[in-house]
């Protein structure tokens, strides 16, 4: 997830990645299992199901790799989901750790407070946090209860100026 300097995740407030970080992304996206998404931000991401004229072909390429990767959407308040998604409305403990059990490879958690939550059960393996060179001031705080202990697995700049940090459960 991106992060600013000060710590909050607010797509809206945090530049749009440099060439190599958006190609960076897409090629994660390509590699993923699946994506576990809260309400709010599969609304955000939903955006990526309609191809748009003005798209680049790295903004087209992504699309598609995004498209592809199953999406588990948990809400308590959605009806219905997109494509290639599935709506997780109860005992959501019990469906992640089916989902860790059955599928092979990396699955992400896409939204802070749904993170923090994953963790605070012992089923996050890694935090990879997308640190942005900007103050905003605003947002949703990454750790907005007490950050669990942590240890810093490894560090790489992406780009012109991210670094992604990889840190996992002390």
């Amino acid at each position: 997830m991106d992060l600013s300097l000060d710590g909050y995740f607010d797509f809206q407030g945090l530049p749009v990645p440099d060439a190599e970080l958006f190609c960076h992304r897409t090629e994660h996206v390509g590699d993923l299992a699946g994506t576990i998404y809260g309400r709010q931000m599969y609304e955000v991401v939903r955006y990526w199901y309609d191809d748009h004229p003005d798209w680049t072909s790295e903004q087209h390429d992504f699309a598609v790799a995004w498209r592809r990767q199953p999406k588990w959407v948990v809400s308590r308040s959605s009806k219905s989901v997109g494509p290639n998604a599935t709506l997780v409305a109860d005992d959501v403990e019990v469906v992640i750790r089916e989902l860790k059990a059955k599928l092979t490879g990396e699955i992400s958690a896409s939204e802070p407070t749904l993170a923090q939550s994953l963790s605070d059960i012992g089923l996050v393996d890694e935090f990879r946090l997308y640190l942005q060179p900007v103050v905003v001031g605003r947002g949703k705080p990454f750790f907005s209860r007490p950050r669990p202990p942590l240890r810093l697995v490894s560090s790489e700049r992406i780009g012109g100026e991210g670094i992604r940090l990889t840190y996992a459960p002390a």
